[in-house]
Protein backbone atom coordinates (compact mmCIF):
# COMPACT_ATOMS: atom_id res chain seq x y z
CA UNK A 1 0.00 0.00 0.00
CA UNK A 2 1.50 3.24 -0.85
CA UNK A 3 2.12 6.05 1.68
CA UNK A 4 -0.18 8.69 1.06
CA UNK A 5 2.05 12.04 1.13
CA UNK A 6 0.99 14.38 -1.59
CA UNK A 7 3.40 17.05 -3.75
CA UNK A 8 2.80 20.04 -0.99
CA UNK A 9 3.73 17.57 1.98
CA UNK A 10 6.62 15.74 0.04
CA UNK A 11 7.78 19.46 -0.43
CA UNK A 12 7.31 20.48 3.37
CA UNK A 13 8.55 16.77 4.67
CA UNK A 14 10.76 15.30 2.18
CA UNK A 15 10.53 12.06 0.02
CA UNK A 16 9.67 8.90 2.07
CA UNK A 17 12.46 6.85 1.80
CA UNK A 18 11.45 3.98 3.87
CA UNK A 19 7.36 2.70 5.54
CA UNK A 20 6.29 0.45 7.67
CA UNK A 21 2.63 0.15 7.73
CA UNK A 22 1.49 -0.02 11.57
CA UNK A 23 -1.15 -2.08 12.92
CA UNK A 24 -4.65 -0.17 13.18
CA UNK A 25 -8.47 -0.42 13.49
CA UNK A 26 -10.37 -1.12 10.13
CA UNK A 27 -10.83 2.48 10.05
CA UNK A 28 -8.00 3.93 9.27
CA UNK A 29 -4.17 2.76 7.64
CA UNK A 30 -1.41 4.13 9.85
CA UNK A 31 2.52 3.92 8.56
CA UNK A 32 6.13 5.36 10.31
CA UNK A 33 7.67 6.36 7.55
CA UNK A 34 11.16 8.04 7.06
CA UNK A 35 11.29 11.11 5.55
CA UNK A 36 14.21 14.06 5.21
CA UNK A 37 12.69 15.86 8.44
CA UNK A 38 13.43 12.17 10.44
CA UNK A 39 10.73 9.43 11.72
CA UNK A 40 6.77 10.48 11.45
CA UNK A 41 3.74 9.12 11.56
CA UNK A 42 1.21 8.95 8.55
CA UNK A 43 -2.23 8.39 9.32
CA UNK A 44 -4.82 8.02 6.70
CA UNK A 45 -8.90 7.70 7.45
CA UNK A 46 -10.77 5.13 5.29
CA UNK A 47 -13.35 6.11 3.18
CA UNK A 48 -16.64 5.27 4.55
CA UNK A 49 -19.38 6.43 7.04
CA UNK A 50 -18.36 9.22 9.18
CA UNK A 51 -15.13 9.14 7.75
CA UNK A 52 -15.09 13.22 7.42
CA UNK A 53 -15.76 13.63 10.82
CA UNK A 54 -13.98 11.32 12.22
CA UNK A 55 -10.99 13.19 10.47
CA UNK A 56 -12.15 16.59 11.57
CA UNK A 57 -12.28 15.76 14.96
CA UNK A 58 -9.10 14.45 15.18
CA UNK A 59 -7.48 17.49 13.35
CA UNK A 60 -9.24 19.83 15.84
CA UNK A 61 -8.52 17.63 18.67
CA UNK A 62 -4.53 17.52 18.48
CA UNK A 63 -4.61 21.38 17.15
CA UNK A 64 -6.36 22.22 20.49
CA UNK A 65 -4.43 20.16 22.58
CA UNK A 66 -0.99 21.00 20.75
CA UNK A 67 -0.36 23.93 23.27
CA UNK A 68 -0.30 21.99 26.36
CA UNK A 69 3.19 21.47 28.56
CA UNK A 70 4.56 19.41 28.95
CA UNK A 71 3.20 17.95 26.00
CA UNK A 72 -0.06 15.14 25.64
CA UNK A 73 -0.07 14.57 21.96
CA UNK A 74 2.54 13.70 19.26
CA UNK A 75 3.00 17.28 17.43
CA UNK A 76 0.70 17.46 14.18
CA UNK A 77 3.19 18.20 11.37
CA UNK A 78 0.69 18.55 8.70
CA UNK A 79 -2.28 17.62 6.87
CA UNK A 80 -3.99 16.67 3.64
CA UNK A 81 -7.41 17.27 3.99
CA UNK A 82 -9.24 16.26 0.81
CA UNK A 83 -7.18 12.57 1.33
CA UNK A 84 -7.89 12.53 4.83
CA UNK A 85 -3.94 11.97 5.70
CA UNK A 86 -2.74 13.52 8.90
CA UNK A 87 1.26 13.36 10.09
CA UNK A 88 2.43 13.61 13.24
CA UNK A 89 5.53 13.27 15.43
CA UNK A 90 6.74 9.69 15.92
CA UNK A 91 6.31 9.11 19.72
CA UNK A 92 8.69 6.40 21.03
CA UNK A 93 6.46 3.99 23.22
CA UNK A 94 8.01 2.05 25.98
CA UNK A 95 5.77 -0.45 28.16
CA UNK A 96 3.86 0.93 31.14
CA UNK A 97 5.32 0.56 34.39
CA UNK A 98 3.45 -0.27 37.71
CA UNK A 99 1.44 2.41 38.85
CA UNK A 100 1.15 3.84 35.19
CA UNK A 101 -2.27 5.18 35.74
CA UNK A 102 -0.79 8.09 38.04
CA UNK A 103 0.94 9.06 34.97
CA UNK A 104 -2.02 8.35 32.92
CA UNK A 105 -4.39 10.05 35.16
CA UNK A 106 -2.30 13.25 35.15
CA UNK A 107 -1.33 13.25 31.54
CA UNK A 108 -5.16 13.35 30.89
CA UNK A 109 -6.42 16.72 33.15
CA UNK A 110 -3.67 18.40 30.97
CA UNK A 111 -5.34 16.91 27.90
CA UNK A 112 -9.09 17.93 29.08
CA UNK A 113 -7.84 21.26 30.82
CA UNK A 114 -6.80 22.47 26.93
CA UNK A 115 -10.88 22.65 26.22
CA UNK A 116 -11.46 25.02 29.17
CA UNK A 117 -10.03 28.42 27.41
CA UNK A 118 -12.38 27.86 24.42
CA UNK A 119 -11.34 27.27 20.96
CA UNK A 120 -12.86 23.47 20.52
CA UNK A 121 -15.93 25.19 18.56
CA UNK A 122 -15.02 22.47 15.93
CA UNK A 123 -16.26 19.68 18.23
CA UNK A 124 -19.56 18.14 18.98
CA UNK A 125 -20.62 18.02 22.55
CA UNK A 126 -20.57 14.86 24.43
CA UNK A 127 -23.69 12.26 24.47
CA UNK A 128 -24.57 10.44 27.34
CA UNK A 129 -27.09 7.78 27.91
CA UNK A 130 -30.79 8.07 27.03
CA UNK A 131 -34.11 6.77 27.98
CA UNK A 132 -34.07 3.61 25.63
CA UNK A 133 -30.23 2.64 28.30
CA UNK A 134 -32.38 2.91 31.08
CA UNK A 135 -34.96 0.59 30.06
CA UNK A 136 -32.82 -1.48 28.71
CA UNK A 137 -30.94 -2.19 32.32
CA UNK A 138 -33.93 -1.77 33.89
CA UNK A 139 -34.63 -5.04 31.50
CA UNK A 140 -31.75 -6.89 32.30
CA UNK A 141 -32.42 -6.40 36.28
CA UNK A 142 -35.86 -7.97 35.49
CA UNK A 143 -34.45 -10.71 33.42
CA UNK A 144 -31.98 -11.52 35.82
CA UNK A 145 -35.28 -11.53 38.23
CA UNK A 146 -33.71 -8.95 40.36
CA UNK A 147 -36.35 -6.50 42.03
CA UNK A 148 -36.08 -2.97 41.63
CA UNK A 149 -36.16 -0.98 44.42
CA UNK A 150 -39.28 1.65 44.14
CA UNK A 151 -37.96 5.16 43.20
CA UNK A 152 -35.06 3.45 41.01
CA UNK A 153 -36.63 4.15 38.00
CA UNK A 154 -36.85 8.19 38.60
CA UNK A 155 -32.81 7.96 40.17
CA UNK A 156 -31.36 6.77 37.06
CA UNK A 157 -33.91 9.57 35.24
CA UNK A 158 -32.82 12.20 37.25
CA UNK A 159 -29.47 11.10 36.61
CA UNK A 160 -29.69 11.01 32.28
CA UNK A 161 -30.80 15.03 33.15
CA UNK A 162 -27.78 15.72 35.10
CA UNK A 163 -25.36 13.97 32.46
CA UNK A 164 -27.34 15.93 29.91
CA UNK A 165 -27.77 19.19 31.30
CA UNK A 166 -23.96 19.39 32.95
CA UNK A 167 -22.73 22.89 32.23
CA UNK A 168 -19.50 22.88 33.70
CA UNK A 169 -16.18 23.88 31.86
CA UNK A 170 -16.08 21.96 28.42
CA UNK A 171 -13.49 19.98 29.25
CA UNK A 172 -11.40 18.52 26.30
CA UNK A 173 -12.50 14.52 25.77
CA UNK A 174 -10.62 12.05 24.10
CA UNK A 175 -13.55 10.12 23.41
CA UNK A 176 -11.51 6.50 23.66
CA UNK A 177 -8.49 7.37 26.02
CA UNK A 178 -8.02 3.50 26.05
CA UNK A 179 -4.88 1.37 26.67
CA UNK A 180 -2.91 1.58 23.61
CA UNK A 181 -4.18 5.16 22.89
CA UNK A 182 -1.85 6.10 25.61
CA UNK A 183 2.29 6.05 24.92
CA UNK A 184 4.29 5.83 27.60
CA UNK A 185 7.40 8.04 27.01
CA UNK A 186 10.43 9.49 29.53
CA UNK A 187 8.42 12.89 29.74
CA UNK A 188 5.03 11.51 30.10
CA UNK A 189 1.95 10.03 28.65
CA UNK A 190 0.65 11.17 24.79
CA UNK A 191 -2.45 10.25 23.72
CA UNK A 192 -3.51 9.22 20.52
CA UNK A 193 -6.20 8.66 18.00
CA UNK A 194 -8.69 11.25 18.66
CA UNK A 195 -11.22 10.31 15.95
CA UNK A 196 -14.02 10.41 18.79
CA UNK A 197 -12.92 13.54 20.36
CA UNK A 198 -15.60 15.53 21.84
CA UNK A 199 -16.47 18.44 24.56
CA UNK A 200 -18.04 17.81 27.86
CA UNK A 201 -17.35 16.45 31.34
CA UNK A 202 -14.34 15.42 32.41
CA UNK A 203 -15.44 12.96 35.14
CA UNK A 204 -17.08 10.80 32.42
CA UNK A 205 -13.15 10.10 31.04
CA UNK A 206 -11.15 10.19 34.75
CA UNK A 207 -14.40 7.56 35.36
CA UNK A 208 -12.06 5.30 32.51
CA UNK A 209 -9.77 3.96 35.30
CA UNK A 210 -12.31 2.98 38.06
CA UNK A 211 -15.22 1.67 35.91
CA UNK A 212 -12.92 -0.70 33.58
CA UNK A 213 -12.14 1.62 29.74
CA UNK A 214 -15.38 1.29 29.57
CA UNK A 215 -15.11 1.59 25.65
CA UNK A 216 -11.75 0.12 25.05
CA UNK A 217 -10.78 -4.06 24.87
CA UNK A 218 -8.96 -3.68 27.68
CA UNK A 219 -10.53 -3.90 31.44
CA UNK A 220 -8.51 -3.75 34.54
CA UNK A 221 -9.18 -3.74 37.71
CA UNK A 222 -6.44 -1.58 39.72
CA UNK A 223 -6.93 -1.60 43.51
CA UNK A 224 -8.19 0.79 45.24
CA UNK A 225 -4.98 3.18 46.43
CA UNK A 226 -3.79 3.34 43.37
CA UNK A 227 -7.06 4.34 42.17
CA UNK A 228 -7.64 6.49 45.05
CA UNK A 229 -3.92 8.30 43.92
CA UNK A 230 -4.90 8.00 40.55
CA UNK A 231 -7.82 10.08 40.79
CA UNK A 232 -5.92 12.46 43.66
CA UNK A 233 -3.39 13.20 41.22
CA UNK A 234 -6.04 14.18 38.22
CA UNK A 235 -7.88 16.61 40.72
CA UNK A 236 -4.75 18.17 41.75
CA UNK A 237 -3.21 18.77 38.23
CA UNK A 238 -6.79 19.84 36.77
CA UNK A 239 -6.60 22.33 39.57
CA UNK A 240 -3.04 23.58 39.03
CA UNK A 241 -4.26 24.09 35.08
CA UNK A 242 -7.57 25.51 35.19
CA UNK A 243 -7.09 27.36 38.77
CA UNK A 244 -10.80 25.60 39.65
CA UNK A 245 -11.81 22.39 41.07
CA UNK A 246 -13.53 19.47 39.16
CA UNK A 247 -17.02 20.18 39.24
CA UNK A 248 -19.78 16.81 39.83
CA UNK A 249 -19.67 13.53 41.35
CA UNK A 250 -17.74 10.77 40.03
CA UNK A 251 -20.24 8.13 41.07
CA UNK A 252 -22.87 9.98 38.01
CA UNK A 253 -19.99 9.18 35.57
CA UNK A 254 -19.61 5.64 36.30
CA UNK A 255 -23.46 4.94 36.54
CA UNK A 256 -23.79 6.78 33.39
CA UNK A 257 -21.21 4.07 31.61
CA UNK A 258 -22.79 1.16 33.60
CA UNK A 259 -26.55 1.44 32.24
CA UNK A 260 -24.38 2.06 28.46
CA UNK A 261 -25.04 -1.33 26.93
CA UNK A 262 -23.41 -0.19 24.09
CA UNK A 263 -20.47 -0.53 26.34
CA UNK A 264 -20.13 -4.02 26.08
CA UNK A 265 -19.04 -4.10 22.38
CA UNK A 266 -16.60 -2.41 19.41
CA UNK A 267 -17.54 0.60 17.95
CA UNK A 268 -18.35 -0.77 14.97
CA UNK A 269 -21.67 -3.26 16.98
CA UNK A 270 -23.00 -0.08 19.17
CA UNK A 271 -26.39 0.86 18.35
CA UNK A 272 -27.54 -2.14 16.36
CA UNK A 273 -29.16 -4.15 19.09
CA UNK A 274 -30.24 -4.09 22.79
CA UNK A 275 -26.67 -5.74 24.16
CA UNK A 276 -27.72 -6.11 27.68
CA UNK A 277 -31.02 -8.08 26.41
CA UNK A 278 -28.37 -10.33 24.72
CA UNK A 279 -25.89 -10.57 27.21
CA UNK A 280 -28.81 -13.15 29.02
CA UNK A 281 -28.52 -15.48 26.41
CA UNK A 282 -24.74 -15.02 25.20
CA UNK A 283 -21.53 -14.15 26.57
CA UNK A 284 -18.89 -12.84 24.15
CA UNK A 285 -15.18 -12.24 24.49
CA UNK A 286 -13.63 -8.69 24.18
CA UNK A 287 -9.97 -8.35 24.99
CA UNK A 288 -8.94 -9.03 28.51
CA UNK A 289 -12.82 -10.07 29.64
CA UNK A 290 -15.85 -11.20 28.34
CA UNK A 291 -19.13 -8.97 28.51
CA UNK A 292 -20.60 -10.18 31.38
CA UNK A 293 -17.36 -10.06 33.20
CA UNK A 294 -17.30 -6.12 32.17
CA UNK A 295 -20.76 -6.09 33.78
CA UNK A 296 -19.94 -7.73 36.71
CA UNK A 297 -17.23 -5.67 37.29
CA UNK A 298 -19.13 -2.39 36.81
CA UNK A 299 -21.81 -2.98 39.20
CA UNK A 300 -19.41 -4.07 42.16
CA UNK A 301 -18.31 -0.39 41.64
CA UNK A 302 -21.05 1.37 40.76
CA UNK A 303 -22.75 -0.85 44.14
CA UNK A 304 -19.57 0.30 46.18
CA UNK A 305 -20.09 3.97 45.56
CA UNK A 306 -23.50 4.77 45.26
CA UNK A 307 -24.60 2.84 47.92
CA UNK A 308 -26.07 4.86 50.88
CA UNK A 309 -25.63 7.75 48.98
CA UNK A 310 -28.87 9.80 48.31
CA UNK A 311 -29.12 11.09 44.68
CA UNK A 312 -28.24 6.87 43.73
CA UNK A 313 -28.89 4.72 46.73
CA UNK A 314 -31.71 2.46 45.40
CA UNK A 315 -29.23 2.18 42.21
CA UNK A 316 -26.60 1.09 44.69
CA UNK A 317 -28.73 -1.84 46.32
CA UNK A 318 -30.22 -2.65 42.81
CA UNK A 319 -26.56 -2.89 41.25
CA UNK A 320 -25.23 -5.36 44.31
CA UNK A 321 -28.26 -7.52 44.06
CA UNK A 322 -27.47 -7.65 40.11
CA UNK A 323 -24.67 -8.56 40.75
CA UNK A 324 -24.93 -11.19 43.24
CA UNK A 325 -27.90 -12.41 40.77
CA UNK A 326 -25.02 -12.58 37.86
CA UNK A 327 -22.68 -14.36 40.00
CA UNK A 328 -25.20 -17.38 41.24
CA UNK A 329 -26.32 -17.84 37.48
CA UNK A 330 -22.99 -17.58 36.17
CA UNK A 331 -20.89 -19.14 38.37
CA UNK A 332 -17.59 -19.34 36.03
CA UNK A 333 -17.62 -15.55 35.61
CA UNK A 334 -13.73 -14.14 36.32
CA UNK A 335 -12.95 -10.54 38.12
CA UNK A 336 -10.99 -7.97 36.03
CA UNK A 337 -7.38 -8.19 35.57
CA UNK A 338 -5.15 -5.81 37.89
CA UNK A 339 -2.79 -5.24 35.28
CA UNK A 340 -2.82 -4.38 31.32
CA UNK A 341 -1.27 -7.02 29.03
Amino acid sequence: MRVPLGARLRDELGVPRRARLLESSPRSAVWRVEVDAGTVVVKQLVAGAGADERYAREVAALRLAAAVQPPVVPRLLGVETDERVLVLEYVEHRPPRAGWEVQYATALARLHAAGVGGGGGQLPPWAGPDAKDIVSFLGFADALGVPIPDGVEDELGRLRDRLAEWDGPPALLHGDPCPGNDLHTEDGVRFIDFEQACLGNALMELAYLRIGFPTCWCVTAAAEPLLAQAEAAYRATWREATGTDVEGELVDACAGWLIRGDALVQRAERGTVDQLARAMDEDWEWGTVSARERLVHRLGVVAGMSGGTEALGGLGLLGADMRRAMLDRWPGLRGAPSRRP
